[in-house]
């Protein structure tokens, strides 16, 4: 008996109804928006102080991943689930070492290849 004969996602349990899925859809499409909508309203504001604007929509961010992983992709912490959440920990391990790669190599190539100050000031000397 395979989960493909049901037809439903990984860490599903049982029989769903038609009904139940469309509830949970819906709910995640709801939630989804208000999250949207949030973050446009966190960027515009003036009532969140200017620096905190880039940690309030992180936070956002990250709970709309939370709910499209879980209304939407269906990864849940079913004992079905094991292989799609190490499969997403993996990805996730893969993408932070790319990003830190590259801006390590960026941040380094910026710094061996910049002229010494003493050469920038004699060439806006001239």
């Amino acid at each position: 008996m395979t989960i493909m004969q049901y037809g439903h996602a990984p860490g599903d349990a049982g029989e769903v109804s038609t009904r139940s899925t469309l509830i949970i859809y819906m709910t995640g499409l709801f939630l989804a928006v208000v999250l949207t909508a949030t973050s446009f309203w966190v960027a515009n504001t003036s009532i969140i102080w200017s620096t905190g604007v880039p940690l309030g929509l992180s936070v956002l961010a990250i709970a709309q991943m939370g709910i499209h992983l879980v209304f939407f992709l269906h990864i849940t912490t079913g004992p079905d689930d094991t292989n799609n959440v190490l499969a997403l920990a993996f990805g996730v391990l893969i993408v932070i070492l790319v990003v830190a790669g590259s801006l390590w190599i960026m941040t380094d190539l910026n710094e061996n290849m910049a002229l010494p100050a003493e050469l920038m000031d004699l060439h806006m000397q001239h």
